[in-house]
């Protein structure tokens, strides 16, 4: 059963069943192909490693998500110490236009009543799907920033890269998909990536439980 806060801004309650802390478990399974040109004999190259995850998605009042995530390599010896991998952050929101009462552009305040306050505002967002467009900002540290398009449907989310940002140093990424899902009141998700020159693939899943 989902259970809505108080004070959840009325946008949220379709994506309520994200709230809270989520901590489990994941594999990481990746190809990487030989770089062109070096010969027949090169064999495609396949990262596979286990790891952990804690994911935690919140809201201050505004009508979106904060989302944070840290994971880390298990040993593969045994009394080995956990490795750090990685870290992203970022912010979930329904995808809708924004108008005079919302806050922006950068800190300027919204003025007037704000359109979707309730339940049956809220429904009038409703795609041509039955679920609710989504938009997802994602920022990781090592120079890449990644916009999410998508839709959530009841327990489940898909989303689909509609930009990559790279710095200058940052390792080649170019599109990625993600789907979440809440099964047996865990949260499962999937992650397919194109990176280093690759195409689209598999990349990494993981199945979390909640915190309390």
């Amino acid at each position: 059963m989902i259970e809505i806060p108080l004070g959840l801004p009325a946008e949220l309650v379709p994506l309520s069943w994200l709230l809270g802390v989520w901590e489990g478990s994941g594999v990481l399974d990746y190809a990487i192909d030989p770089p062109a040109g070096s010969g027949e004999a090169a064999e495609v190259t396949t990262v596979t490693r286990e790891f952990g995850q804690r994911v935690s998605f919140s809201h201050d009042g505004l009508p979106y998500l904060s989302y944070s995530s840290y994971s880390w390599l298990y040993p593969t010896e045994e009394g080995g110490e956990p490795t750090p991998l990685v870290t992203e952050t970022g912010y979930w929101r329904l995808g809708r236009p924004l108008g005079e009462a919302d806050t922006g552009p950068g800190m300027l305040p919204g003025f007037g009543a704000a359109r979707y306050n309730d339940a049956e505002a809220v429904e009038s967002l409703r795609n041509a799907d039955g679920g609710f467009d989504l938009e997802v900002a994602i920022v990781h540290p090592d120079g890449v920033s990644e916009l999410y398009l998508g839709q959530v449907k009841g327990p489940r989310i898909d989303l689909v890269t509609d930009a990559v940002m790279r710095t200058q140093t940052a390792k080649h990424y170019s599109a990625a998909t993600r789907i979440y899902g809440l099964v047996d009141n865990h949260l499962l998700w999937a992650w397919d990536i194109a990176a280093l020159g690759q195409p689209l693939r598999t990349h990494a899943s993981g199945r979390l439980a909640k915190v309390d």
